[in-house]
């Protein structure tokens, strides 16, 4: 019996925790590696100088 509780625990909890931690790693990673390019792209615009204030 308390393999079972631990084997729900681990599908219930553990799991989508680190799911989503490494999900926010992820976001983080990609926002940054698209920031510069996008910036370039966007360099003498207004959208630019808006998009930093």
């Amino acid at each position: 019996m308390p393999g079972a509780v631990i084997i729900i625990l681990v599908l219930v909890v553990v799991i989508p925790v680190a799911f989503l931690v490494t999900m926010t790693g992820v976001a983080a990673l990609l926002g940054w590696v698209v920031k510069d390019e996008v910036d370039d792209d966007f360099e003498g615009t207004e959208d630019l100088a808006v998009s930093r204030m």
